[in-house]
């Protein structure tokens, strides 16, 4: 079944509605409709194969539903954070190189940092707790510590649109604390987020929840209400 929107007064950045998507025959979405607001924090859950990941892709615009529409505010600046994945150890990218990619969207990647932006990924890089590894390869990082250097890129983009993709999935208490606190600063800052997840209660607040089941919305509640 579609649910039905919930109307606040906060600013519209992502409007999905009447959604479908299929892979390989099945239906993955079915006719749903949600929308994510500057300053809160959407949580979606599911049990694996709701069609939780598939509608952070079409959120972000790497898959084209099939029907419905998917409306997002113009000018705004979109950052996903995918799952953390083993990267090869010798890969030659620090901590540092990968955060600074989020200033990329508005310098190019040709152009060198100027200082203020250099200021901001070291200060994003501490938001998240991993000041002292801003030079280690990230290849020989954690799950946890890559996965926090990934959310400190979003950080320094200033999205105002955030997907987090399974944020917290399989790591230690003190990463999980520490993407929580990160995403409540995103949310602080404005931006709209949108987590997947198995766990809604790994997030200190939550604004909204979705839930979905077998590509439909069965519970769409507002928890918090500016």
């Amino acid at each position: 079944m579609s649910s039905v929107p919930v109307l606040l007064p906060t600013t519209l950045v992502l409007s999905v509605r009447d959604v479908a998507v299929g892979h390989d025959g099945h239906p993955a979405l079915r006719g749903i409709d949600v929308d994510a607001h500057a300053g809160r924090l959407l949580v979606v859950s599911g049990p694996n194969g709701s069609g939780k990941s598939t509608l952070l892709s079409v959120a972000a615009g790497l898959l084209t539903p099939q029907s419905g529409t998917v409306e997002v505010r113009p000018g705004t600046r979109t950052a996903l954070v995918p799952q953390s994945t083993p990267l090869p150890a010798h890969l030659p990218l620090t901590v540092f190189d990968l955060v600074a990619m989020g200033t990329w969207a508005r310098l190019g990647f040709w152009r060198p940092a100027r200082k203020a932006d250099r200021a901001a990924v070291t200060a994003a890089i501490a938001k998240v707790g991993l000041t002292g590894l801003s030079r280690r390869r990230i290849g020989t990082l954690s799950g946890g510590q890559r996965q926090r250097a990934l959310l400190a890129q979003a950080l320094v983009q200033r999205a105002d649109l955030v997907l987090l993709d399974e944020p917290m999935a399989a790591l230690d208490a003190h990463s999980r604390t520490v993407i929580a606190d990160a995403v409540d600063h995103l949310v602080a800052t404005g931006a709209a987020v949108i987590a997947v997840t198995h766990d809604p209660g790994e997030f200190h607040r939550i604004d909204d929840r979705l839930a979905l089941e077998d590509g439909r919305v069965v519970e769409l509640l507002s928890e918090r209400t500016r």
